[in-house]
């Protein structure tokens, strides 16, 4: 069976205040120009212009430097987004943390970074670990922590994040339980299935996928189905678990990149008799009139 690539009753717990994500030397490193060095860490990637020293004046808060940085991004100019949104940051706003984090994972308008992004992903994830799952904010904190989770699973190469699966099931689980990040959820399923970090649990597995499934997330709902088709983890039901695979093959966007949905598609298809569509059909429909 061909799977995905892992990209993202959950119970409230006690936040944690401090994820102690990196050592004492990390803080030394987001604080220090010098520090990577001393962490035997390779050198940096360098940004595609020299960083600009901003006037504090400038703004007259976080938010208004956020606003300005939101504008000059959108408006096309990402250097004068990066100056605004890094003096943002370091007042600890959460969505300017969060948004530079994003450009220096995916390379957007400053050179590609990993451990950059990793580190302003870190600094939120440690200063809003706190953050209420009802808050305006908690989306981009929850896509912190699962955004840390990956960075774990492989490591960062020639730096000092290591891989460390253990510490990316904290990550996934802490983001997939408090905030029921469905992203999570189905990140730490796949390290259930895969025994990854874990013991192997495919009972655990279908748990989480399941709870992903419900929010619409459609490789979760795709997985579920073919656990369901299987039997592996839970009772063998294969109606539900057409039913399943039937919504993620229709909320599919991407034919070349969701082909393995498809193929997990028409597999069950074809192992489930007449009276298995049938139902499958029937269980769907009540799925959708319950959503409206």
């Amino acid at each position: 069976m061909g799977l995905s690539p892992i990209r993202a009753e959950p119970q409230k717990k006690k936040p944690m205040r401090t994820f102690n994500l990196i050592a004492a030397t990390l803080w030394t490193a987001l604080l220090g120009a010098g520090a990577a060095h001393a962490l035997d860490a390779a050198p940096r990637p360098q940004p595609l212009t020299p960083a600009l020293t901003t006037p504090a004046t400038k703004y007259g808060s976080a938010r208004d430097a956020l606003r300005s940085g939101m504008r000059d991004y959108n408006a096309g100019d990402k250097i004068g987004a990066v100056q605004a949104l890094e003096f943002a940051a370091g007042q600890g706003h959460s969505l300017a943390l969060w948004k530079l984090g994003r450009m220096y994972a995916d390379g957007d308008g400053v050179q590609h970074d990993s451990l950059k992004a990793f580190e302003y992903f870190s600094r939120l994830a440690d200063q809003h670990a706190d953050e209420s799952p009802d808050s305006p904010n908690a989306a981009v904190v929850s896509s912190a922590f699962v955004a840390l989770g990956t960075y774990f699973l492989d490591g960062i190469k020639d730096t000092y994040v290591a891989a460390n699966p253990a510490r990316a099931v904290e990550m996934f689980s802490y983001a997939a339980s408090y905030f029921s990040d469905s992203n999570a959820q189905y990140n730490l399923a796949r390290l259930y299935l895969e025994g990854t970090g874990v013991r192997k649990d495919a009972r655990h597995a279908a748990r989480w996928f399941n709870l992903a499934a419900e929010k619409g997330h459609t490789a979760s709902q795709a997985l579920l189905g073919h656990l369901l088709m299987t039997g592996q983890g839970v009772p063998r039901q294969r109606a539900k678990g057409l039913m399943w695979l039937t919504l993620a093959r229709e909320a599919s966007t991407d034919s070349v990149k969701d082909q393995w949905i498809a193929s997990l598609y028409q597999e069950a298809f074809v192992a489930a008799d007449e009276s298995d569509r049938k139902l499958a059909l029937a269980l769907l429909e009540q799925y959708i009139q319950s959503r409206r």
